[in-house]
C-alpha cells in the first residue's frame, strides 16, 4: 500500500477545487516491490483466516448436505472470478492506476463510486477484526483453560491482550512491512486446516460424537433464518475487502503477478474450505459449534497446536484489514514530507492506532458473538465488495459485448445482492437472539 504522494500526483491535488466532497488521492502510482507469491500471501492471510473457514461447517449444518456443498462451491467460483476481474481493472484508465479500492470506485462512478467503496471497506474492515479479534480470545481463553482448568481468567481479558499485541504491529508503516508475517500466517493457514482434518478423523475413529446427524434442526421459522445467516458466513469467508491495494505492492507486470497469485492463494483456499466444511459437518452433523474447534474433546495438544496456529493467523488478518481505516484517517494528520518513521508521523500513527485498537477491544469482549458477527459482515460488508462491486464495474468499463458474459455477469449480481439481504437479515435476528439471552461482556 502505497503512503504518500509523488511530485506530479501532489500538484495535481493542489488544483482539486475545494468544494471536492471526497479527500484527492494519487493516481500516479510508484511501482512496488512484491512478487506474485507475496501477493498470494498477502490473499490468503486475507481470506483463509480460521475466523473465515472454522465456521464452515456450522453453515452447512443450516444448509444441509446439497445446500451446502453448491453455496460453498459456487462460492469459490465466483470469488475466484471477481478476483481476477477486479485485478484487470488495475489500467483501465492508462496511465492512471488506481492504489486503493476506494480511487478505483471514484474512477469509474465519481464520488458515489469512491464512498460506497469506503463505506462498505469500513463496514468489512471492522467487521471482520471483531471477529478475528473474538476468535483470538476464544482460542486464548482454550489453550489457557486446558493447562489451567482452575483459571479465572475471562475471555475479555484474553481479548485485551491480543489487542496489545494488534497495536504493537499496527506501528509498521505499510502491508509490505508485514509480507514475512503474511508468508508466516499462509503457512498457518495449512497448518490449521491440517490440524482440524487430524481432529476430525480421530473424533470419527473414537466416536466422540455417536452417529451424526444431518436433519437440519428447528421449526420452519429458525429454518429460514439459518439459511439466511448461513449465506452471510459463506459470504464471509470468501471476504477480500483489499485487493487494489495489495496490487499496489507489487511489481511489473503487475496484473500477471495479481493473476497468478490469486491462483495460488485460491488453490490453498479451496483445499482448505471444502476439507474442513465437509469434514467438520461430516464428523459432527448438525451439533457441530460455531467455531469448529470447540467441538473436539482431544487429543489436547492437537487441538493447541490448531488454536496457536488460529493465533497466529489472524494476527497478520487482523493487520491487512485494519489498514484502510489507518490510512484515511492518517492522511489528513500525516505529513508526508517526513519519513514514514519520523517522530512526528510515528506519533500520529500511535495514536491514530491506540484509538482504532480500543474501540474494536470494546465491542469484541461487550459482545462477542462469534458466528452472529461472522454472518453479519458477510452479508453487508464483503458481499457488496467482493461479488457485486466488481462485477458493476467491469460491465461499466469493459462493456462486453457476448450475451452470455452480460447475462452470467448481471446473474452474480442479482443472485448476490440477494444473498446481501438476506445474510443481513438473519444475522441481525440471531444478534438479537444473543443479546437477550446474554448479558454484555458475557464470558463465553
Amino acid at each position: 500500500m502505497q503512503r504518500g504522494t509523488t511530485e506530479k500526483a501532489k500538484g495535481k491535488m493542489d488544483v482539486e477545487p475545494a468544494t471536492s466532497n471526497f479527500p484527492p488521492s494519487p493516481e500516479k502510482w510508484e511501482e512496488g516491490k512484491g512478487t506474485w507469491p507475496i501477493a498470494a500471501f498477502h490473499l490468503a492471510t486475507t481470506i483463509a483466516t480460521p475466523a473465515a473457514f472454522a465456521p464452515l461447517p456450522y453453515a452447512m449444518s443450516q444448509l444441509g448436505w446439497p445446500g451446502g456443498v453448491v453455496t460453498l462451491l459456487m462460492g469459490t467460483a465466483v470469488t475466484y472470478y471477481c478476483t481476477l476481474i477486479l485485478a484487470s481493472l488495475w489500467d483501465w484508465d492508462e496511465p492512471n492506476r488506481y492504489v486503493r479500492y476506494r480511487d478505483l470506485g471514484r474512477s469509474i462512478y465519481g464520488a458515489k463510486g469512491y464512498w460506497s467503496v469506503l463505506t462498505f471497506q469500513q463496514i468489512a474492515s471492522i467487521g471482520n477484526n471483531i471477529t478475528i479479534q473474538i476468535v483470538a480470545g476464544l482460542s486464548m481463553k482454550s489453550i489457557y483453560l486446558t493447562y489451567s482448568p482452575d483459571s479465572t481468567m475471562t475471555l475479555q481479558q484474553f481479548i485485551i491482550i491480543f489487542g496489545c499485541a494488534e497495536l504493537l504491529l499496527s506501528q509498521f508503516p505499510d502491508i509490505h512491512s508485514l509480507r514475512f508475517l503474511n508468508a508466516l500466517c499462509t503457512a498457518c493457514t495449512i497448518g490449521f486446516s491440517v490440524s482440524v482434518v487430524a481432529l476430525c478423523a480421530i473424533a470419527l475413529r473414537n466416536g466422540d460424537h455417536g452417529d451424526a446427524s444431518y436433519k437440519i434442526v428447528g421449526d420452519h421459522t429458525d429454518k429460514m433464518f439459518g439459511v439466511f445467516s448461513a449465506l452471510g458466513t459463506v459470504a464471509f469467508s470468501f471476504g477480500d475487502a483489499m485487493l487494489p491495494e495489495i496490487q499496489a505492492t507489487l511489481r511489473e507486470p503487475v496484473k500477471k503477478n495479481m493473476y497468478k497469485g490469486s491462483s495460488l492463494a485460491y488453490g490453498v483456499i479451496a483445499v482448505s474450505y471444502w476439507t474442513v466444511a465437509f469434514m467438520g459437518y461430516g464428523v459432527f452433523g448438525n451439533v457441530v459449534n460455531p467455531y469448529l474447534v470447540n467441538s473436539f474433546v482431544g487429543p489436547d495438544w492437537l487441538i493447541t497446536m490448531a488454536n496457536v496456529f488460529a493465533i497466529i493467523q489472524v494476527l497478520g488478518c487482523y493487520q491487512i484489514y485494519c489498514r484502510p481505516t489507518y490510512l484515511y484517517v492518517e492522511n489528513q494528520v500525516m505529513d508526508y514530507a517526513k519519513p514514514p518513521l519520523s517522530f512526528h508521523n510515528s506519533l500520529v500513527r500511535l495514536g491514530v492506532t491506540t484509538v482504532y485498537i480500543v474501540l474494536i477491544t470494546l465491542i469484541a469482549a461487550a459482545v462477542p458473538f462469534f458466528g452472529d458477527f461472522v454472518a453479519l459482515c458477510g452479508a453487508i460488508g464483503f458481499t457488496p465488495l467482493d461479488f457485486i462491486i466488481p462485477v458493476i464495474a467491469f460491465l461499466k468499463v469493459r462493456n462486453p459485448k457476448n450475451p452470455l458474459v452480460v447475462t452470467v455477469n448481471v446473474a452474480i449480481v442479482v443472485v448476490y445482492s440477494i444473498v446481501a439481504i438476506l445474510g443481513a437479515v438473519g444475522a441481525i435476528r440471531f444478534i438479537h437472539q444473543d443479546t437477550s439471552r446474554y448479558k454484555f461482556f458475557a464470558n463465553m
